[in-house]
């Protein structure tokens, strides 16, 4: 199934399943947080910015913020074309909540590995 057409069947209009299915792939919080860092970034710096991503995945990341309302793409008729790409209100509103998780991520972290290994060893 395609990633922007995830439902919960039982739940269609649930709220936070539908947020959480849209942004909770390993790439879009990344790119969100990555554009917060520039109020305008293209393609190019965006890759550059994200090492791990391959283009295809940041397009079809970038393409689905965009149909959320997250990140707007702003297109220069220019040769060559220049495309633009900044985080809209929405995005903006979400920021202190992905703040939020990434310090509690870093507060947590050792603790979550060191029970990660622990649990492991358990028979």
């Amino acid at each position: 199934m395609v990633r922007t057409e995830i439902q919960n069947e039982l739940y269609p209009d649930c709220p936070i399943r539908n947020i959480l299915a849209r942004i909770s792939d390993k790439w879009s919080i990344l790119v969100l947080f990555t554009l917060n860092q520039s109020a305008l970034m293209r393609f190019n710096a965006l890759q550059k910015n994200i090492p791990d991503i391959s283009q295809k995945m940041l397009t079809v990341t970038l393409r689905t913020l965009e149909e959320d309302g997250f990140v707007k793409r702003q297109v220069y008729a220019e040769v060559p074309p220049r495309v633009e790409y900044s985080l809209t209100d929405r995005a903006i509103s979400l920021l202190p909540h992905i703040n939020s998780l990434i310090v509690w991520a870093k507060e947590n972290m050792d603790a979550i590995l060191t029970d990660r290994i622990h649990n492991r060893k358990k028979p």
